[in-house]
């Protein structure tokens, strides 16, 4: 009987489901075939299509899309600028010589810079050491639309400009803040590198992260920098004034500095050692520019410090040399009438520790006529304080 059974699956059975399994087999190929050559015309065009999509919907991403809603906010800024230009040779300079010849002449100067727009009606922020001494701006639109600009106030101790252009319902920037910025978060620089605005209209965009926080740098030529953030996307001459921003397009930063060992006739390269003025710090003044077109900062105090070395700390009998020593006080002057005396040794401003000179520099003279300076003292082996009333400079 299973003899009989074997010989009917064998014969009958066997090759029914051999024939099953072929077809099975062969629809499978040829859907497989089907999916990997178009049956239509029609089907290559449709893959291809969505190909494309989906590159796209993978190139695009958080930066492609704050550069998107920044770049026609950001201004490049062509600067003359009228300077006095003497000769080099002392004997130019000698005054019977200018009786025949004349004395120094004045030649202008042509410069450029980035920057941004703060206001539909246009307001555009820069830095000072760009505009702020400028005769004539010219600020260009990423349309190619060009406008005069009328200077608003410059500050050149925090380094910041406003500037105003005549317009309605302009590109402007969202100010976002510098006082949560993640070290290590994305950070997008966009500006005018070596005039490449001019070529096509369109700011040169550079991407980095944020390198370092709350960085101070010493004074340059009367200009404070404070609290400065930090970053690696690439800065060179032309990109200063120009916006500094994170991830979503709010401005953190104003574009301002740049360490650099890269030097052409153009201008410094980057090198990945840039640092922009922290967006906190700049609003307060754009506002008061805003408002009173200057920031008064004429003040004095009638006291001269210096850096604690070793033997002053040895006599003055200080554990360490951090601090500034008190070494000349001018008679009713503001620091007189706020108690101070020479011998005293600054260790604190504002709460913040004094540990050099620059440091001590660049707390003061960031202040502005009328502030009050709670001062932490130490003298004669005892803490104390003192408030310094900032007075307007005495002519």
């Amino acid at each position: 009987m299973t003899n009989m059974m074997d010989r009917i699956f064998s014969r009958r059975i066997l090759p029914a489901l051999l024939l099953a399994c072929g077809l099975t087999s062969c629809n499978a190929q040829q859907r497989q075939s089907e999916a990997v050559t178009p049956s239509t015309p029609n089907a290559v065009p449709t893959r291809k299509a969505q190909l494309d999509d989906d590159i796209t919907s993978s190139r695009r991403n958080a930066i492609t899309r704050a550069v998107e809603r920044v770049a026609p906010a950001v201004v490049g800024i062509n600067v003359t600028e009228v300077q006095e230009v003497r000769y080099g040779d002392p004997i130019f300079d000698d005054p019977l010589f200018q009786q025949f010849f004349g004395g120094p002449r004045k030649q202008e100067v042509h410069a450029l810079g980035s920057g941004f727009i703060i206001s539909p009606d246009g307001y555009v922020v820069t830095n000072e050491h760009v505009a702020g001494s400028a005769s004539k701006v010219i600020v260009t639109m990423t349309d190619g639309q060009k406008y005069d600009a009328r200077l608003i106030g410059a500050d050149r101790t925090s380094d910041v400009a406003l500037l105003k252009i005549e317009g309605t319902n302009l590109p402007y920037l969202d100010l976002g803040s510098s006082s949560d910025v993640i070290v290590g978060e994305w950070a997008i620089a966009l500006g005018n590198p070596f005039g490449l605005f001019d070529i096509n209209s369109k700011p040169t965009v550079t991407v980095g992260v944020i390198s370092n926080t709350g960085v101070n740098l010493s004074p340059q030529e009367q200009r404070i920098y404070r609290g400065m953030l930090q970053t690696d996307a690439a800065i060179s001459s032309g990109n200063s004034g120009g916006p500094l921003v994170n991830s979503l397009g709010q401005v953190i930063g104003i574009n301002a500095t740049i360490y650099s060992t890269a030097r052409t006739g153009m201008g410094a390269g980057s090198i990945g050692i840039g640092f922009a003025i922290p967006i906190n710090r700049a609003r307060a003044i754009i506002d008061q520019l805003r408002t009173n077109g200057r920031i008064e900062r004429d003040f004095w105090t009638g006291m001269r410090f210096q850096q604690i070395d070793e033997r002053i700390a040895r006599y003055l009998k200080l554990g360490s040399t951090e601090g500034v020593v008190i070494v000349e006080l001018a008679p009713n002057s503001p620091s007189a009438s706020a108690g101070l005396e020479v011998g005293d040794v600054i260790v604190e401003i504002n709460g913040e520790p004094v540990k050099t000179e620059d440091a001590a520099v660049l707390m003061l003279y960031d202040s502005r006529v009328g502030d009050k300076l709670n001062l932490k003292v130490m003298r004669n082996g005892s803490e104390i304080t003192k408030t310094l009333t900032l007075t307007r400079r005495q002519r």
